[in-house]
């Protein structure tokens, strides 16, 4: 099965590499955070630069590894399932499901294997890079070493190995799940129904969020420590855009509907389709624009809240510690918008790396290639409006009540330009990304008609 495993990836090289990007920028993100908790439980580190050490490496690294890890399942999961009809081809000529099952886990292995170790080395140079970041910025002394942490990496390496292989060991059940046929699944079902689990997710996520959020308002700001009311709220917009993101394919059906007014013409008409007949792929996308979205506004704007509030006789530990504070936030910020950007091209690679054949039929159908890129381009513009509105909406979360909690109200005195600024900013990106997989896709097609 390896042996068959190996000789199936070299034919699918492109659709395989967004895994294997996702891999390794999951691992590069966990890895640079982990080491920094090894190096704060060191003996030999100095007391009073433990604490910062771990919280910068357990809270910034757990928030990385999360997107990291959902970022990895969703893009083994559009992976596999636009392989429904490959898999049926094989249902059909007596290959078993756990065969099938077997082959995916291999050729996902195969390519975690080598994206994991690459990302550990990259990860071995960045974590030294941010140590001395925070020792030039005198947040850690030049005392502690930044030797080691190879503990933290190889963790990070079997963590993320057994995470791909449970992403393809679910999809390959679902994939290969029910009677053998080469006809795909969502041309069987429609758009195909929402999992169990992404129901419970997103009602968890919400209910944490609303309690929070709740908590907050009513307790308000504590004079003496103004730190727990951000602690409370600070990640609240990033955890309700992560619940929500698991409802995707759901939002980007009822985001199709609602823009397919706007959506005129041949092209729009086939944009709205698609988007929904798709749903399920185009959520890799949607994702990480939505992350993206709620994380660059939230955090830069809880930032803004306390530098405007912030009492002004604070003891010089506690500003101190709020100047540390709002360093990782800013570092929070830098590396999961980074992270979700790179994830928005890389899934929308990773769909239309299949899509060949289909812009092909289009194309013989007549189409021109500017309705094709404009199809593709208004699914674009449907993703990223709904996911920078959803995200948007998620990052009020944190934005809300503690700007309510600083005296400011439940709409900020200032920094509203970071809405529009950062709606803007995902939708380009999401589009650009568009235009380059779509531009790609058209060059492969360029003789056929």
């Amino acid at each position: 099965m390896l042996t068959t495993a190996l000789r199936s990836l070299r034919h699918r090289a492109t659709a395989m590499s967004a895994t294997f990007v996702a891999i390794l920028l999951g691992t590069a993100v966990m890895g640079s955070f982990m080491p920094l908790v090894q190096v704060g439980l060191d003996p030999d580190t100095p007391a009073a630069e433990r604490e910062t050490l771990i919280i910068l490496g357990a809270v910034v690294g757990a928030w990385g590894s999360v997107i990291a890890l959902f970022s990895i399942v969703s893009t083994v999961g559009v992976t596999v399932r636009q392989r429904e009809v490959e898999i049926g081809l094989l249902r059909t000529i007596g290959a078993e499901p756990r065969q099938v099952r077997a082959l995916v886990r291999a050729e996902t292995l195969a390519v975690a294997l080598v994206a994991a170790l690459l990302g550990a080395l990259v990860a071995s140079l960045t974590s030294r890079a941010l140590l001395d970041l925070l020792q030039s910025g005198g947040v850690v002394s030049e005392q502690v070493a930044g030797t080691g942490g190879w503990v933290a990496l190889a963790a990070t390496v079997v963590l993320l190995l057994l995470v791909t292989l449970a992403a393809a060991g679910l999809a390959g059940s679902r994939a290969s799940r029910g009677p053998a046929s080469i006809v795909p699944a969502d041309a069987r079902s429609g758009a195909g129904k929402i999992a169990w689990w992404r129901w419970l997710v997103a009602l968890v996520t919400i209910a944490q969020t609303a309690t929070m959020v709740a908590m907050t308002m009513v307790t308000g700001d504590d004079a003496a420590n103004p730190y727990d009311a951000m602690a409370m709220t600070g990640s609240l917009g990033l955890l309700l855009a992560v619940g929500l993101a698991a409802l995707a394919p759901l939002l980007l059906r009822a985001g199709s509907w609602v823009l397919r007014p706007v959506l005129g013409g041949t092209s729009g008409h086939l944009a709205a389709y698609n988007t929904s007949r798709r749903s399920h792929l185009l959520a890799g996308v949607l994702a990480p624009v939505m992350v993206l979205s709620s994380a660059a506004v939230s955090i830069l704007m809880l930032v803004g809240i306390d530098e405007r509030t912030r009492p002004a006789d604070l003891a010089p530990e506690l500003a101190e510690e709020f100047e540390t504070i709002h360093l990782l936030n800013n570092v929070v910020t830098a590396m999961i918008c980074a992270f979700a950007a790179i994830m928005v091209v890389n899934a929308f690679a990773a769909v239309l790396a299949d899509r060949r054949l289909e812009l092909h039929r289009l194309r013989l159908l007549g189409a021109t290639p500017a309705q094709v890129r404009g199809s593709i381009l208004a699914e674009a513009a449907v993703v990223a409006a709904v996911g920078t509105v959803v995200g948007l909406a998620a990052a009020h979360a944190t934005i809300v009540p503690f700007a309510y909690v600083r005296g400011e109200g439940l709409v900020p005195d200032a920094q509203l330009w970071l809405l529009p600024l950062v709606l803007g900013g995902a939708a380009v990106l999401t589009l650009v990304s568009a235009v380059g997989a779509t531009n790609r896709t058209l060059r492969a097609t360029a003789g056929a008609r």
